[in-house]
C-alpha cells in the first residue's frame, strides 16, 4: 500500500526528497483513508490482509515465474508480503512505500524470515527513481487506487520506463468491471458481502471511505491506459464486479 510520507532515519532506505517537482504535481502523502504514519494501524492493516498472504503470495509469485534471475519493482508494497516472497525465491527486489512506517514493518518481517535480497525505498508512484538494471517484473497491487485517473496514466508511463524490454507487469486492485448504470446497486452488494464486523477485517465503514475518498475506475478506462502507456494485456481476470487483475507485458 503505498501511504502517508515520512523521512527515512537509517541506510536501509532509499529516500530522496522530491525537490525537482513543479507545485502542480500530485502529492502522494496525502493519501485518504487510514493514516498509515500509525504504527498500530499498520499492524491493523496487516492482519486485515485476507487477499496477501505469504501463502498466497508465494502462489503469485511461481505463478509470475519469479526466480533469483530476475529483478523485480513492487510499488505499493505495503507490509511486504509480496516482495519478502519474492526474495525468497532469490529475484533481487525493490519494496517501494510512501509510508516508512510500512517499510519498517516489513524490514522486521523480511529479517524474521531470512529474505536478503531485498530493497527497501521511501516513495510512490510518481517518485520512485528506479537506480540500476531495469526490472524484469513490475507488481503492484492494491495500491494504484490512491491515484486519480490522470496521475494513473502517468504512472503506467513511469513503469514502462522502469521495465526491460518484454518485461512482465501484474496489477492487481479493486477496479470495476460491472455496468455504470447499476453502479448503486454494484456498490451496495459489494460492501455487503466484503465487509466485516468491527475487529474482524476491514468494516462498512472502511469500504464507504474507499469509495468516497479514493480513486477507483472501471476495467474498460484502465485497460486503455494500458495500451496507450505501451503494454500489451496478456490477461485480463474480473476477479468479482469489483476487483480484477492483469498481466501485461511492455511491447516491443
Amino acid at each position: 500500500m503505498l501511504c502517508g510520507c515520512a523521512a527515512a532515519a537509517s541506510n536501509f532506505y532509499n529516500f530522496k526528497p522530491m525537490t525537482s517537482f513543479p507545485a502542480w504535481y500530485f502529492d502522494e502523502s496525502g493519501m485518504a483513508g487510514v493514516d498509515f504514519e500509525d504504527a498500530k494501524q499498520v499492524e491493523v492493516y496487516d492482519r486485515n490482509q485476507s487477499i496477501s498472504s505469504p501463502e498466497k503470495e508465494r502462489v503469485l509469485v511461481d505463478r509470475l515465474g519469479i526466480t533469483e534471475r530476475h529483478t523485480v519493482i513492487d510499488l505499493g508494497a505495503g507490509t511486504g508480503n509480496f516482495a519478502i516472497q519474492a526474495a525468497l525465491a532469490g529475484a533481487s527486489v525493490h519494496a517501494v512505500d510512501i509510508s516508512q512506517p510500512m517499510l519498517t514493518y516489513a524490514r522486521s518481517k523480511a529479517k524474521g524470515v531470512g529474505a536478503i535480497d531485498l530493497k527497501f525505498h521511501q516513495a510512490g508512484f510518481l517518485s520512485y527513481q528506479h537506480q540500476g538494471e531495469l526490472a524484469d517484473f513490475v507488481v503492484t497491487k492494491n495500491a494504484l487506487h490512491i491515484l486519480p485517473d490522470f496521475w494513473k496514466m502517468i504512472a503506467f508511463q513511469r513503469m514502462i520506463d522502469m521495465l526491460k524490454p518484454n518485461g512482465t507487469l501484474y496489477l492487481r486492485d479493486v477496479i470495476f468491471s460491472f455496468p455504470p448504470a447499476t453502479y448503486e446497486s454494484a456498490i451496495d452488494e459489494w460492501i455487503q458481502e466484503v465487509a466485516k464486523p468491527e475487529g474482524q477485517g476491514w468494516t462498512t465503514k472502511d469500504f464507504e471511505a474507499h469509495i468516497l475518498e479514493e480513486h477507483s475506475t472501471f476495467s474498460w478506462i484502465i485497460e486503455e491506459m494500458l495500451i496507450r502507456a505501451g503494454f500489451e494485456i496478456i490477461e485480463a481476470n474480473y476477479i468479482a464486479a469489483t476487483y480484477a487483475e492483469y498481466l501485461c507485458i511492455k511491447a516491443s
